[in-house]
């Protein structure tokens, strides 16, 4: 079987460290972290300080969507040196994310779920979306799943 996330995490970090990749060593200590305060918040419940797979790729997930805010603040203030930092740290951060759905493929899968659901009128985009969803789950942004069907359904 293959490395958990985590402990492809912390062979990164080691492998940063030794390499002197300062941007690497940063993001991946700051996903680590992440994930231990997750930790110590999980022993207090039912998980028994346990993190799952999914909670740590929704941890990198909303350092992503960070990054990408932080990135359009930079280049709305024209400012080249943050823009370069955030792009750096945001492709260092979505290594660890699966494999995003092309668009085309979005639309096949959303033309299937249509068929079965059997839509016909944007007002079924609602139920379109549920079913579609849990298929996509990870693997699609949520907004470009809503207007491939906001697209399908007109």
């Amino acid at each position: 079987m293959g490395l958990t996330l985590k402990q492809r995490l912390q062979n990164d970090l080691k492998e940063a460290m030794r390499d002197g990749d300062e941007r690497r060593k940063i993001v991946v200590r700051l996903i680590m972290a992440s994930v231990r305060n997750a930790e110590i918040d999980a022993r207090t419940d039912v998980r028994g300080g346990v993190v799952s797979e999914g909670e740590i790729l929704a941890l990198i997930r909303r350092e992503v969507k960070q990054h990408e805010e932080s990135l359009l603040e930079a280049s709305n203030a024209a400012r080249a040196d943050l823009v370069a930092q955030q792009t750096a740290e945001l492709d260092i951060l979505k290594s660890y994310l699966p494999k995003q759905l092309t668009r085309e493929q979005v639309t096949e899968l959303a033309k299937q779920v249509i068929a079965e659901v059997k839509a016909v009128s944007p007002r079924q985009q609602g139920e379109v979306m549920k079913a579609l969803l849990p298929k996509v789950k990870d693997l699609a942004d949520g907004k470009l799943v809503s207007e491939v069907v906001r697209e399908l359904l007109k």
